[in-house]
C-alpha cells in the first residue's frame, strides 16, 4: 500500500492518538517495568467503518484488553480456536490425501483474510474486524466440504436441517468450550453479526429468500434462538467489513479454483480461452512472456485476475459510497443495498466463471468420484451414531443417550461437522470396516 495512506471520498476523518486508560481503572496499572499500557486506535478509520470504541459489546461482559481492540481479540480467539486448527485437514475442493499443494479450508481462509484486509485498508474500514470475519467464515464446514454438507443436510432434514453458516455460529457461540466464563468465544456483536450476514440479510425485503437445504426454516434455529436474547438485526445489511469479507471469499475461491483445477489437469489453459476476463488475462501473460513455464503462467494470470477483481470492487464500492454518503456504520446498515459490490460487467464475468468451474471442475469425473466416496462416509457415520450412540466419544455419550431424537441428531451433526477429512475416513474404517484413506 502507498505509505501516504488511502483517501476516503472527501470525508473528514478523525485523527488517531493512543488512548491511555483513565486513573482508577484496573487496566491503568503498570504491567512491567513501570510501562503504562495503552489501547491503540486504528489509524484513519472512515466514518462508515466499525469503530472499536462504538462496539455493542459482548454477550458476556469482559474487561477490555489494555493492548488490543475488541476486534483484534476476536481475531485472535478465532486463530487460537480448535475449529480453526482443524481447517488444515478439511477439503476445499480436493480431499486432503489427493496432494499436498491444493487449497484446504485453512489456506483458503488465510487467502480470504489477506484479500479482505487489503480491501478494508483502502476503504478506510476496520482491518481487524474484516480479518476476523474472513478467518471465521468457514469454521462450520464439515469434512469433505460441500459434499459433506449435502449429506448432513439430508440426514438432518427431519431435525431442523444443517448448513455450514449456522454451524460456524454454533461453534462461535456454543461448541468451543475452552473458556471458564462462557461457552463459545464470546465475540463482539459486530463479529457475530458479520458471520451471520456476510452474504446479506436473512429476513425482510432484502433477504435472498427461500428455505435452507434440509429445513423448513428461513433462519437457522440456533441463530433465531440467539437473536431472541441479542438482536443481530437479521433484516438489515451487515457492516461494511462483513460485506468485504463476503466478496473477498468469492474472489479467493474463484481465482484459486482456477489455479487448483489447472494444476490438477481437470481443464487446460486452452479451455479458458473463450471465458470472459479469464481468457484475455492468460493470453496477455502468454504474449508478454513467450515460452513461459506453465506453472509461472498460471501464477501470473491468477494474480492478475485477483487484482482486476479487487480493483473493480474498489471502484464500484467508492461509487456507491459517494452516492449514499453514510456517516456512520449504523447509517450504512440502514441502506437498502450493499455498498461493497462488483460492477455489473464484473458480476457477469463472475457468473460466467462460476458456470465454467461448475461444468469443468465441480462436475469433473474425478471430483464426482471423490464426492461419492465422501457422501458414503458421512452418510454411514451419521446413521451409525444415531443408532449406536455408544460409538461416540465417552464425553459425548451421556448427552446422546439421554437426548430425544432431534437433540441427538444435532449432537451427532455437531460431532461429525467437527471432523477432519482423515479422521472421518479413519472412523468410517473402524466402525464399518471400510478404509477410505488409501
Amino acid at each position: 500500500m502507498d505509505s501516504a495512506g488511502p483517501v476516503y471520498l472527501g470525508m473528514d476523518l478523525p485523527g488517531s492518538t493512543p488512548v491511555r486508560p483513565p486513573d482508577g481503572r484496573s487496566d491503568a496499572a503498570p504491567i512491567t517495568g513501570g510501562w503504562e499500557p495503552f489501547r491503540p486506535v486504528p489509524a484513519r478509520l472512515a466514518p462508515y467503518a466499525s469503530h472499536p470504541g462504538e462496539s455493542r459489546g459482548r454477550r458476556v461482559p469482559e474487561p477490555e484488553s489494555p493492548t488490543r481492540s475488541g476486534y483484534q481479540r476476536d481475531r485472535d480467539r478465532v486463530v487460537h480456536s480448535v475449529a480453526f486448527r482443524r481447517l488444515k485437514h478439511k477439503t476445499q475442493v480436493f480431499i486432503a490425501h489427493e496432494a499436498d499443494h491444493y487449497r484446504t479450508r485453512l489456506t483458503h481462509s488465510l487467502e480470504v483474510a489477506q484479500i479482505a484486509r487489503s480491501i478494508a485498508r483502502v476503504l478506510g474500514l476496520n482491518e481487524d474486524l474484516a480479518e476476523a470475519l474472513a478467518l471465521a467464515h468457514d469454521l462450520g464446514h464439515p469434512p469433505f466440504g460441500h459434499a459433506g454438507e449435502d449429506v448432513l443436510a439430508a440426514g438432518m432434514a427431519p431435525y431442523g436441517g444443517f448448513d455450514h453458516n449456522e454451524q460456524t455460529f454454533r461453534i462461535l457461540t456454543r461448541l468451543e468450550n475452552n473458556y471458564a466464563d462462557f461457552d463459545g468465544l464470546n465475540l463482539t456483536w459486530e463479529t457475530l453479526e458479520g458471520v451471520v450476514k456476510h452474504n446479506g440479510p436473512l429476513t425482510g425485503p432484502f433477504a435472498a429468500g427461500g428455505k435452507r437445504p434440509g429445513s423448513d426454516e428461513a433462519v437457522p434455529s440456533s441463530i433465531a434462538a440467539y437473536c431472541r436474547e441479542v438482536d443481530l438485526e437479521l433484516d438489515r445489511f451487515p457492516g461494511a467489513e462483513a460485506q468485504v469479507a463476503g466478496l473477498a471469499d468469492d474472489i479467493a475461491y474463484n481465482s484459486h479454483d482456477i489455479d487448483d483445477g489447472l494444476r490438477a489437469g481437470l481443464f487446460t489453459v486452452e479451455d479458458l480461452a473463450s471465458l470472459p476476463l479469464v481468457g484475455p488475462v492468460f493470453a496477455e501473460v502468454a504474449a508478454r512472456y513467450p515460452g513461459i513455464e506453465p506453472s509461472r503462467l498460471i501464477h501470473e494470470a491468477v494474480r492478475r485476475l485477483i487484482d482486476l477483481m479487487v480493483t473493480d470492487l474498489l471502484a464500484e464500492t467508492h461509487r456507491r459510497l459517494r452516492a449514499a454518503a453514510p456517516q456512520s456504520a449504523a447509517a450504512l446498515r440502514l441502506l437498502d443495498a450493499p455498498v461493497v459490490a462488483f460492477s455489473e460487467p464484473m458480476r457477469q464475468n463472475d457468473r460466467a466463471l462460476r458456470e465454467f468451474l461448475f461444468k469443468h471442475m465441480y462436475r469433473h469425473e474425478r471430483i464426482v468420484r471423490m464426492t461419492a466416496e465422501a457422501h458414503e462416509v458421512v452418510r454411514d457415520l451419521f446413521a451409525n451414531y444415531m443408532e449406536r450412540p455408544e460409538h461416540l466419544p465417552a464425553q459425548w455419550q451421556p448427552r446422546a443417550a439421554e437426548s430425544e431424537s432431534t437433540a441427538r441428531a444435532r449432537l451427532v451433526a455437531d460431532y461429525i461437522a467437527g471432523m477432519t477429512d482423515r479422521f472421518a475416513q479413519e472412523e468410517h474404517g473402524k466402525l464399518l470396516g471400510r478404509d477410505r484413506t488409501n
